[in-house]
């Protein structure tokens, strides 16, 4: 069976839209995408799924020839949908109903203008309509004659709550027996309670911050419960990484959550969620490494773990847990470490929290400042009441008063 459906796709499918072909296409059931309105979206079409753009050229410059086909029928629709304010509507039916020759029945997503395409499609095919009625057409609909007439005309309604059945028998006069609730669906084996071990990443695209080896470590170690949190996008470096093309190749893409950019209360909410922080930082190909991260400042001020690299100024201040770059093995060692000790964990984490009260507080841009004061005051010899040494002096005391390497 082949199911012709008719939804919007202006930012892509509602995800309980795309949710709900996924499980038909899952049971068999083909599916034809005509969408109202296209424009890229978080769901897409899958590739199975036959997909009918239009644009709106086309469709106008189509319609003599649609008329010249069946002069009668189309004479008699237009004359309804002028009467029923409903050109542009009739209009995509048309170019629609000449692409449905394979469609058993013909289902509307929303009781709106996908409705009404497919109300003209049922009146040009004579295929059986379905429509599910979500909420706001009930409430705001654009066209409530049409949508009355449209109702009158499907072979089923189907509504997502008992709620709306009952409003629609009310406000339209629609005979509850002809509307069936099935309620939205949500895959309960993918949406179901889990404890994961997060391991959080973050910082741009880039071949420096060593995306590709925490990604293989994770690999390696084989852990379903381990999930990688990504934060960062591609960024303007040079040396781009493409994170989750890496990500599928190791088919990693159920382990591996994309958060995009962050910041603020969202970025803070990352961080204070995740059981670990990593960052594999490591020079790239062509020379160019790391200052001190900021991210790796950021995590340790939230008290969490850290787990990173021997990579420039990073063994100054971090204690442990470091290893060498690139060193996958070592990486997935640490990340075990880690994982299998919530002692260590939050020994770890109590450590970095104190390394970052004396080494990145904000006393550092009180020395910025008084640097600047000085040169503002036109003098060489320092702050008044302390020389500029002690200022250099203060600053290399807090950037080296915890080194080590684990």
């Amino acid at each position: 069976m082949r199911v012709g459906v008719i939804a919007t796709m202006k930012t892509g499918l509602e995800h309980f839209v795309y949710r709900e072909l996924t499980f038909l296409a899952a049971m068999g059931i083909s599916i034809s995408l005509f969408p109202t309105k296209f424009r890229p979206g978080l769901y897409g079409a899958r590739k199975e799924w036959k997909l009918h753009r239009w644009n709106a050229l086309t469709v106008i410059l189509l319609q003599p020839y649609y008329f010249f086909r069946s002069p009668v029928r189309y004479a008699r629709l237009l004359w309804e949908a002028l009467a029923v304010r409903a050109l542009a509507d009739f209009a995509l039916a048309c170019y629609f109903s000449r692409r449905m020759a394979d469609v058993d029945v013909i289902y509307a997503q929303f009781g709106d203008h996908k409705l009404f395409v497919g109300y003209f499609c049922k009146k040009l095919l004579h295929k059986p309509l379905a429509v599910t009625i979500h909420a706001y057409e009930l409430y705001l609909n654009p066209n409530p004659p049409l949508f009355v007439r449209a109702l009158a005309c499907c072979d089923q309604i189907i509504t997502v709550t008992e709620y709306n059945r009952e409003y629609l028998s009310r406000h339209y006069g629609v005979d509850t027996a002809a509307v069936q609730v099935v309620r939205c669906s949500v895959d309960t084996e993918q949406y179901r309670p889990e404890k994961k071990f997060v391991v959080l990443i973050v910082g741009f695209f880039a071949e420096k911050k060593g995306h590709e080896v925490l990604l293989n470590a994770v690999k390696r170690l084989g852990q379903k419960d381990i999930e990688v949190w990504v934060v960062g996008d591609r960024g303007d470096d040079k040396a781009y990484v493409d994170v989750p093309a890496i990500a599928a190749r190791l088919g990693l893409e159920d382990q591996v959550a994309f958060f995009g950019k962050l910041s603020g209360s969202a970025l803070r909410a990352v961080y204070r969620t995740c059981d670990v922080f990593c960052l594999p930082s490591r020079t790239d190909s062509s020379g160019i490494g790391e200052g001190f991260p900021v991210a790796l400042m950021e995590a340790m001020a939230f008290g969490k773990p850290v787990i990173t690299t021997r990579h420039v100024e990073i063994p100054r201040i971090v204690e442990q847990i470091v290893v060498d770059e690139n060193d996958v093995l070592g990486l997935a060692d640490a990340i075990r470490r880690v994982y299998e000790s919530a002692s260590l964990r939050e020994q770890l984490g109590s450590r970095n929290r104190r390394i970052a009260e004396q080494t990145f507080s904000p006393r550092n841009a009180g020395t910025t400042a008084a640097i600047l004061r000085r040169l503002a005051g036109g003098s060489s010899e320092g702050v008044p009441g302390r020389p500029a040494e002690s200022i250099a002096g203060a600053a290399g005391k807090e950037q080296t008063s915890y080194r080590g390497v684990a």
